[in-house]
């Protein structure tokens, strides 16, 4: 089994496998094949150890993956939450950044929702 940035890669496309590491899609996965002329069709066990020694070095000159990207990624979050700005004080909060509605929706960064007893108001 190819192990790649400390990534297991599972028995798939080649094109797929590349895909369990984070930091690398479809497209760079598809450019980083191209640039090394490996077939995409190619089952990831089924690579030699020269073509995987070869993605390897390719990842690691040019694409900036796994810790190091979530490390990127939490201090750029980490800055906005520091800043005290509009999207830091939403991610502090849980809530949507981008502008989304909230009324409804937005369960995914809400969490479970809360019921609230005596909520409604009786007509008359």
């Amino acid at each position: 089994m190819a192990r790649i940035a400390g990534v297991e890669l599972p028995n798939k496309r080649i094109e797929i496998a590349l895909t369990y590491i984070h930091g690398i899609g479809r497209s760079m996965s598809r450019s980083i094949l191209s640039k090394l002329g490996i077939d995409f069709d190619l089952r990831a066990d089924d690579i030699d150890e020269g073509n995987i020694s070869k993605v390897r070095k390719l990842i690691e000159s040019e694409c900036q993956v796994e810790g190091g990207l979530r490390t990127q990624t939490r201090n750029a979050i980490k800055r906005l939450v520091d800043l005290n700005c509009y999207r830091g004080m939403r991610h502090r909060n849980g809530l949507p950044v981008r502008g989304q509605r909230t009324k409804t929706n937005a369960r995914t960064r809400k969490g479970k929702a809360k019921t609230i007893a005596n909520k409604k108001i009786a007509r008359k």
